[in-house]
Formats: C-alpha cells, structure tokens, sequence
C-alpha cells in the first residue's frame, strides 16, 4: 500500500514571526495585568477588564473576544474548570483557588496565544505540585520545537515529562494548534504519543504547545455554557500553553518576555534547548 506522506505545517517568513513575536508580547503583558490583580475577593471580569484594557493600550485586538460567539477576552478557568471558563462578576476568588488565565492577541492579523495556572493566596501541596509538573511538562514540549524533528517529538516530551513529575492525568479530549494568522490552525498538537510521527517541524513553523494536566482522572465534560471545560471527577486541573516559532537558532518563545530563556535554563541539562537569540525583549 502506498504511503501518503503528511502534508507540510504552514511556514512563516523571518519578518511574519517578528509579526508574531508583537502579538506575543501584547499576551504576555496582558497576561501579567490580570494575573497581578488575581487576589482573594476578586472577580474573573475584573482579571479579564485588566487584561482588555493591556490589549487595547497596545493597538492590539483580543483573539478571544467574539470567536465563535465568545463573549469575553480571557478564559479564566478555577479549579476543576480546565479551559474555556467565561469570565464573570460573580465568579470571585477565593484563597486557595486554582486560576487558569488564557489570553490571545492579534497584531497586524498574526496572532499571539498563550495561558498560565496561579495559585490564589497559599494552595495545597497537591496544587502546587500540579502547577509546577504542568508548566515543566510545557517547556519541555517547547525545548522539542527543533527543526529537523517532527511534531509528535513534542507531544512525547510533554507526556514524558508529566508522568516523570507523578501522577497525573493528561488531558487528552483537548490539544495545541498552529498558529499564526488565525489562532487556532492545522496541526493539532496532542500532549501524549509516540516521537517521531506527524509533519516535519520546518525552520519557520510556529504553534500553540498548550499541556492540560488533573490531579484525577483525565474525563472531561463541557458545562451548559458550552463552554467551560471541567475534569469530570472534579478534580483540579492545570493549563498553560506558550507560542513557540522553530528557528534555526532553537525554539523561540513569541509570548514570553525573554523568548524563553528562563525556562529553558529550568530544564535538566541533558533537555536544555538552545538559549533563545535575536528576539526582541520586554520586561
């Protein structure tokens, strides 16, 4: 039988990524206004009018905002809610909790992506162990975005790192995506599998790497607002998620403010990648 060979991942132009690495920087920003109002006695619309007031001082406009009938510019998703949230007036945070905050940007029609889980106040050992497997479990699918590779070498770091951090479930209803001018494009990028499998990761390919990890079972279930993800145990989850572009030079983070550096630098020596080169900082 003859074998079909995957199709290529669109590729950007060195100047397309700079595009990009704009928008990065407006979901970085807005990222840290709500994450830096996210106190106990607060509300998720009060996170999500920070972050849309970032996007706006910046020329920007909120990927979020009206996709497909989305009616606010963050996702912020507390505790069991593991993506999608809508932000609210009555959702108030309490000390403890567990917050997902997802932002997206468009700069000149390029799109940035990216979502980080905080702690509330002090959260549980169990929580903070969630955390920490999550965001590593990320750089390490990140540190795999590498040219010459292919793209489930991603989806292996991220499950290999998870289940070196413990036990916990991957989410697996829900992936990464390309990117670039829309937000969510082919291929999706799954959080488990085999290495070695799916398209060609090409010098110019930028996607949204983006784990999800619970402290239960990896079930889901949407709420009847059709959007609000949740652990079907009601059990707590993590997300975060950063857009990365391959480059000659090694994986270059677009959302965040070094390009990656500082969590590169966190990674075992034997998974480093290359330190990050050539992309405009922000601090």
């Amino acid at each position: 039988m003859r074998v079909r060979p995957e199709p290529p991942i669109d590729v950007k132009t060195a100047s397309q990524i700079a595009r990009m690495r704009e928008a990065g920087l407006v979901v970085a920003q807005a990222l840290r206004a709500a994450t830096a109002a996210a106190q106990p006695g607060v509300s998720t619309a009060e996170l999500d009018a920070a972050a849309a007031a970032e996007i706006r001082a910046a020329g920007a406009t909120p990927s979020f905002l009206g996709y497909y009938g989305y009616p606010a510019t963050l996702c912020t998703s507390v505790n069991d809610q593991i993506v999608h949230g809508i932000p609210s007036p009555g959702v108030l945070l309490r000390e403890g909790d567990l917050l997902s905050v997802d932002c997206g940007a468009i700069v000149d029609g390029w799109h940035g992506d990216a979502a980080v889980t905080i702690g509330i106040g002090e959260i549980s050992p169990a929580a903070a162990a969630l955390l920490a497997a999550c965001e590593q479990a990320l750089w390490h699918g990140l540190a795999a975005a590498v040219p010459g590779g292919r793209l489930t070498d991603i989806s292996a770091a991220v499950q290999g790192s998870a289940q070196a951090s413990g036990r916990f479930g991957i989410v697996t209803d829900y992936t990464g995506h390309g990117i670039g001018t829309q937000m969510h494009m082919d291929p999706p990028v799954p959080n488990y599998g085999a290495p070695g499998r799916g398209p060609r990761l090409d010098e110019g390919v930028t996607l949204a790497i983006e784990p999800m990890l619970v402290l239960g079972r990896p079930r889901t279930r949407v709420l009847a607002d059709d959007w609000t993800v949740v652990t079907a145990d009601g059990s707590l989850a993590a997300h975060f998620e950063h857009t990365v572009a391959v480059t000659a030079g090694g994986p270059q983070v677009l959302t965040a403010f070094d390009g990656g550096a500082a969590g590169f630098a966190r990674l075992r020596p034997a998974q480093q990648a290359p330190a990050p080169a050539g992309l405009p900082r922000q601090g």
